[in-house]
């Protein structure tokens, strides 16, 4: 069967070469599949169009207005993380978990778009991609962590599963929590961890901070049951 001068050109449009693939001169443009315009044309014809839920322009600023306290790194961070909207990966086993809020500037008071977060933590067992010297994951390759950013409006959201607790010492225990790093020009750095309230193994923690716990709320659905949360952030201005 012969083959269209069009499809030529796709099938060598990319060409091997030592370091890997490139594309070659003969490469077109992906085509489009129509606009905006078609597509809300036909939603307006539709009866009831799929809802499109979006944050509020003027959210309520969290009630205790203070920079949002630090706490410990830990050993478990690494750099290069992507961008994804899910920390876990796809079948991650676990209790399903939303996590969402806003970053403020300390000084103006007002969301803060564009905000870069590194968030990590462990699985469901207490134990994270990394916590194993003899079976480091390898480059490239990275489970239970994301880079989230905040949209123009400050907001941002992330899916999960409910990280479990685990023991650092022969009765101590750190709960379940979740890690920061934020990172916006002009504010300073932010590592910090987010808990959640009822966790047994707070008693004994010696890192937590009570304004770092959230409350968890059950959300019922047809498609199953989640638990949400909000944990808004407060970036202190940098001044140096």
């Amino acid at each position: 069967m012969s083959l269209s001068r069009r499809r030529f050109l796709a099938a060598s449009a990319v060409s091997a070469t030592a370091s890997g693939m490139i594309l070659s001169a003969y490469a077109l443009p992906t085509e489009g599949s129509g606009d905006l315009g078609e597509y809300a044309a036909v939603l307006a014809q539709e009866a009831n169009p799929p809802a499109q839920p979006q944050p509020m322009a003027n959210p309520p600023l969290p009630r205790a207005w203070a920079a949002t306290e630090d706490n410990i790194l830990g050993p478990y961070y690494r750099p290069g993380v992507p961008f994804y909207s899910k920390i876990t990966p796809p079948m991650e086993p676990g209790n399903l978990l939303v996590i969402s809020g806003r970053v403020y500037g300390i000084d103006t008071r007002r969301p803060l778009s564009y905000v870069t977060m590194d968030v990590w933590q462990a699985n469901a067992e207490g134990r994270y991609d990394n916590d194993d010297p003899n079976a480091a994951p390898a480059a490239g390759v990275f489970l239970n962590r994301a880079r989230v950013m905040t949209d123009q409006d400050g907001y941002y959201q992330y899916q999960t599963i409910h990280p479990g607790p685990y023991r650092i010492g022969a009765n101590a225990w750190r709960p379940s929590h979740i890690h920061y790093l934020v990172r916006h020009p002009g504010y300073r750095q932010l590592v910090t961890q987010l808990y959640f309230r009822g966790d047994e193994h707070q008693r004994n923690d010696a890192w937590i901070k009570p304004s770092l716990t959230i409350d968890l709320a059950e959300e019922r659905t047809r498609r199953g049951n989640y638990r949400k949360g909000t944990f808004d952030i407060i970036l202190a201005a940098d001044r140096r």
